[in-house]
């Protein structure tokens, strides 16, 4: 009983959301042909940001990781010995 309770909830809010959407959209006089045919754009350029993120990032990863795996490595070494000791 409480699953459909939150399902019609949910669906509730979804509806009451998209109807406020809809309105700001409707006076924004935006179009749901124009909204559909910006989206693929709009995806691709979201790709091309985080491939381009991806980019920048992973020289300095690299560099990052030929310190922090020495050190990590050494501090997993250090505890094992230390906890067979004791």
């Amino acid at each position: 009983m409480a699953l459909r309770r939150s399902i019609a909830s949910t669906v509730i809010r979804l509806f009451i959301a998209s109807l406020l959407v809809g309105l700001v959209l409707s006076v924004l006089n935006v179009t749901p042909q124009r909204l559909l045919q910006s989206i693929g754009g709009t995806a691709e350029q979201i790709f091309d940001v985080g491939v381009s993120a991806i980019e920048w990032a992973v020289p300095f990863v690299l560099i990052g990781a030929v310190v922090v795996i020495p050190l990590w490595l050494l501090r997993v070494i250090w505890r094992t010995a230390r906890d067979r000791k004791t």
